[in-house]
């Protein structure tokens, strides 16, 4: 007789992916999960998501443009203090170098934003000097709107990363000895009608 659990198996494997509640199944491949990433970095984003808030707020183009690149600049160190690991070198260490240029280098996938910020930090600069019309209202505008789209990009990555399977090691069956490593073997010996 054929074991049961083995026959709701393949059923499982048939019927398809479970759906996804963020998107289509195709396009989650693992389960999104709640990351463990540090506390230092989760307060940085909750600091630029409240400077991103007070940035909409604002009514001075300069106030606005000035608080949401700190939010922009907060976002980015959230990242560094996840992903950052110390300078190999004491010569590396000992030269001061910003956020925009690190950025980059720990996270590749965000060097095209790092380089968009990069470029507005002068502006933020004399913005916060108190410049007349260091920043006009679009300019305050589109950059509130790239640091929210930053903002939200970056939350994905750091807090809903998705949780890989580890790997197996070798003569090493899964289960924990109740038979649930047996049936696990018993699915991978039955042909995948697919």
């Amino acid at each position: 007789m054929a074991n049961p659990s083995a026959a709701a198996a393949r059923r499982r494997r048939a019927t398809g992916p479970a759906p996804s509640l963020t998107g289509p199944a195709s396009d989650v491949h693992p389960v999104l999960r709640r990351a463990t990433a540090p506390p230092a970095a989760l307060d940085l984003l909750a600091q630029a998501r409240a400077g991103l808030d007070e940035a909409t707020a604002l009514e001075t183009p300069n106030e606005r443009y000035a608080t949401a690149h700190l939010a922009a600049l907060r976002t980015a160190a959230a990242v560094l203090a996840a992903r950052g690991r110390p300078e190999p070198t004491p010569r590396r260490r000992a030269r001061i170098r910003s956020a925009w240029e690190v950025l980059p280098e720990i996270a590749p996938e965000l060097t095209e934003w790092s380089a968009l910020f990069a470029s507005g930090a002068d502006r933020r600069a004399r913005a916060e000097a108190g410049i007349r019309g260091a920043a006009g209202t679009r300019d305050a505008d589109d950059l509130i709107r790239d640091v929210a789209m930053f903002l939200r990009l970056v939350e994905r990555m750091l807090v809903l990363q998705p949780v890989l399977p580890q790997p197996r090691r070798n003569g090493e069956e899964e289960g924990d000895g109740d038979g649930e490593g047996r049936e696990r073997r018993a699915d991978r010996e039955v042909p995948d009608a697919s």
